[in-house]
This record gives C-alpha cells, structure tokens and sequence, in this order.
C-alpha cells in the first residue's frame, strides 16, 4: 500500500483497536475502503474486526470482498469464513464448504484440517475425524493439539495402549508450551481414567490444570471467592423481588421471531448438552447450543450488573429483548422453542424472567462431587478461574447452590429441575414432565441422541451420542480419598 493518507488512516484503525476501541475501528476501516475499495487486506481487517463484535453476516460480506480482491493467503479467509459459518451462524454445511475450499487452495493448512476434523467431531464422524487428526500428525509429528483431539476419540481399556505411549512421549519433550503440556495431560488423564488406573489420573489431571492455569494470560486463572460471594449478594440483593413486566406485548416480524426462547441453565457438566440433544428430537423444539447473549449483554451494555438493573429502563429491556430475538432469527430456522444451553446462563435468570416473562429454565442437576470432579477432570477456558482447583470448584458450587435457591423462591413455578443421574436411567419419565410444562406431548424421538447427522459443538459431543448409561453417574466413588476434603466442605452449613 503507498504512503499518503490510507496509510494514515490503517495506523489510526491499529492504534484504536489496540486500545480496544473497536467500533471506531471498523468505522477508520469502512472510510478507508470507501475512497480505496480496493485494498484486500483492509477488507480482511474490516472482516477480523466486525466478528470480534458480533458483526458476522458483515464479516461475511467483508471476508467475500477480501476473496474477490485477491486478499493474501485466501485459505486463512475460507477457514474464518467457515468458523463463522459453523460457531455462530449455525449452518455447519457452509462451514463444510468452506474449510474444503481453504484445503483446496492449500492442502496441508493445518488449521483447516485441525478445524475440518472438529467439523467431523460435531457430526459424530468419528473415523473422519481421527483420519483427519492422523493427517496432521503426519505433516507436524509434533502437533499436541491433534495428538490431545485423537486421543479424544478413543476408547481406552489398557493403560499400555500405544496411543498412551505417544501421549507420555509427547509430555517428555521438554520444550512443548504449558497450555499444550495442559492439553495432553487432559487427554492423559482422561485415557488413564477409563483404564481404571485412577491415582495415576488423578495426578494427571492434577498436574493439567495447575499448567492449564500457569499458561493463562495475566488477570486470568484466579479465582475470587469473596468476589463471587459479592457477586451472588448482589444477584439476591438487586432481585429481591420477581422481574417486574416491563415489557409490551410484540408483534413478531417472522416466523422465526415467533420462536419462544428456552434456557437450560445450572452448573457445567450437569448434563445440560444430554438434556438439549434429547429435546431436540422434538420436533417443535430446535437447538441452539451456548449462545453467549445473556452474559455478553451483562458485561457490556448493563454494565455494571447487576447494580445497573435499578436503573433500567423498560425500553432497554425491550430492545435487549428484540435483540435476542433476532439472533435466534438470524442463526435458526423457526420452531416453536429453540434452547440456549449456556450453562452459567443460571447467574442471570432474573435478567431473564425481565427480557421473557414466560420463559421458562430448565435446571439440569447432577450429583455434588460427581459434578465437581467432572469440572476438574475438563479442560476449561482458563477465565473459568474456578475450575481449576478442586476446592475453588465447592465454593462455586455453594454459590450457585446459594443463588439457585433465590431463583426459586422468585420464579419457582417456572424452574424445572430435572437429575442428571434419573435422566440416563428413565429418559421418558423425566423428559415427558419438562415437555408437559412446555405445552408439548411425548415424541418416540427424545429416547436417543442420533449417533450422527445433527451436530453437536461441546466437550460433550461423544458422551451424548453414546447409548444412554449410568457409568457416569457415582464416578466420585473412584476418588473418594481425594475428594474426602471436598466432600466435607460441600456437607458442610452455608455459613458457620
């Protein structure tokens, strides 16, 4: 690019993002392409920039101008592309297309085939998917990313199994990163799990999660006890009360708005994924996975919440409310429920009951330490701090109990709890109580997850496509030692 203006321009589009002001950002960029539309890159800059704020369909529109100006690396804009196609647009066979695109172009792009075979994960196309990790393997011997993801894939029983072997090989190279040191030992741990070598794992996934939170970025691998119990005095402090009805009755635009939204909400690994993937057999229900609005909306425009919410108006409410709205209309096809799944969604169900009054919570609950350990034995974003500490994980697990307990006595009546460990025993019994409150009889459907054809994008992929079992259920009897302190603390009284 010659000097002169543009380039005046593209530094104050840098500088503004670096200061995190991205919406001036995007507005330097869309001047910018106004007078010179013919800068690729700047196109590709625009793209980056309007998906770091949710922007996706004009992401899109900007990563297709970069394509047709003949951007740089065009493989890098298929494969963004195709993660926004796949990871917030929901249309997983664009996603397909585009990451075959980007491998068109350039066949051995690792990132495309690492995202391809995740693709392949969310299908349930298990040998695809290990095919795909071996290619990469095979190009980066050294990869631990898609050494960790094979051994995901697998069924161990032995603990001399090879896949094992090259898992403790890897964790020998003294080079490797801690986060990557963090992703194998997962995989580790969890190989060593299922071969019932149980200490072994368990120091295992010690030893992950403490590289898990030495690899976190500064401000983040922390937990705040006494900053989560002020979050939670907050919560049942500003909600004292029942959402008040702020909102007017709307006149839906489409058929898509008519969708009513449906949370399933509590702590992770609570079986909420089973839960969703269950209820998307139904055909009046579609699922939607972990939309990250509620929160996203908490920690942006009603910041600081939830003290903001004294001050809200009904017209923020309402236009909070038409947003959400949108997006389920924007990324979903209609049906009458489409569910959002996002665990830590239970944080804001008084936020909730104000946006949709009718809205109804299902509340997935689980055993107390088979969930605790359950958290600890996954590897996490490092931002949930809590996970990675055993005793960090009770004190989250009491303050959600705390807050739960609120909820109820607020919007009892539209809270529906449903056990984790009745569900994979009786899966008709308790499904037909939560499809009765929704208005809905039994659909033969909900018996099952199918094991492939309808994607599924958690770290639960492979437990809710396999044959419904109990196995999970007690798995803290394998631990009881370890868990001993745990245990007390949970058993313990709120407050002493």
């Amino acid at each position: 690019m010659s000097l002169g203006i543009s380039e005046e321009m593209l530094e104050a589009a840098s500088t503004l993002e670096r200061q995190g002001r991205i919406a001036e950002a995007i507005t330097f960029y869309e001047r910018l392409l106004q007078e010179r539309p013919a800068l690729p890159d700047c196109w590709y800059n625009l793209a980056r920039l309007q998906r770091h704020a949710g922007h996706y369909t004009r992401a899109l529109a900007s990563y297709q101008e970069a394509l047709e100006r003949n951007v740089t690396s065009p493989e890098e804009v298929h494969l963004n592309r195709g993660v926004i196609f796949g990871d917030y647009l929901n249309q997983h066979d664009a996603a397909e297309g585009e990451l075959k695109k980007a491998l068109q172009i350039n066949p051995n792009y690792l990132p495309a085939l690492i995202n391809y075979a995740g693709l392949h994960e969310d299908y349930g196309r298990r040998e695809l998917a290990a095919q795909m990790y071996e290619r990469v393997l095979a190009l980066d011997p050294e990869s631990p990313t898609a050494l960790a993801r094979l051994a995901g894939l697998k069924d161990f029983s032995h603990p001399d199994d090879p896949l094992i072997t090259r898992l403790h090989a890897a964790l020998r190279n003294a080079q490797i990163s801690l986060a990557d040191r963090a992703n194998l030992e997962f995989a580790l741990g969890r190989a060593l799990d299922a071969c019932g070598s149980h200490e072994a794992a368990f120091r295992t996934y010690r030893q992950a999660n403490r590289h898990s939170r030495e690899s976190a970025a500064p401000g983040t691998g922390d937990y705040d006890p006494a900053l989560q119990e002020r979050f939670t005095d907050q919560l049942i402090s500003v909600f004292a009360n029942s959402a008040p009805q702020l909102l007017q009755p709307q006149t839906p635009s489409s058929a898509a708005a008519l969708a009513q939204p449906l949370f399933i909400c509590g702590m992770f690994r609570s079986g909420s994924t089973l839960l969703e993937q269950l209820l998307a057999g139904h055909p009046s229900i579609s699922p939607g996975g972990e939309l990250d609005f509620i929160p996203v909306a908490a920690n942006t425009s009603l910041a600081p919440f939830p003290a903001s919410f004294h001050s809200v108006s009904a017209e923020q409410l309402s236009r909070l409310a038409a947003d959400y709205r949108a997006m389920l209309a924007e990324r979903f096809a209609p049906a009458r429920y489409i569910t959002d799944k996002r665990p830590d969604n239970f944080l804001y169900i008084g936020l909730i009951k104000a946006l949709f009054p009718q809205a109804k919570i299902i509340h997935p609950v689980r055993e107390a330490l088979d969930n605790c350990l359950s958290i600890y034995f996954l590897h996490l974003d490092q931002a949930m701090s809590y996970a990675l500490d055993l005793m960090d994980i009770g004190h989250y697990y009491r303050q959600y109990r705390r807050v739960m307990a609120h909820w109820k006595s607020l919007y009892g009546s539209d809270i529906i709890d449903v056990s984790y460990d009745t569900l994979v025993q009786e899966v008709k019994p308790q499904l037909e109580q939560v499809l009765q409150r929704l208005g809905l009889g039994w659909d033969e459907r909900c018996a099952s997850v199918p094991a492939t054809g309808r994607a599924v994008k958690t770290a639960s992929v492979w437990q809710v496509r396999a044959a419904l079992h109990a196995r999970s259920s007690g798995r803290a009897r394998n631990y009881q030692a370890q868990l001993e302190e745990l245990r007390k603390y949970i058993e313990s009284p709120l407050y002493q």
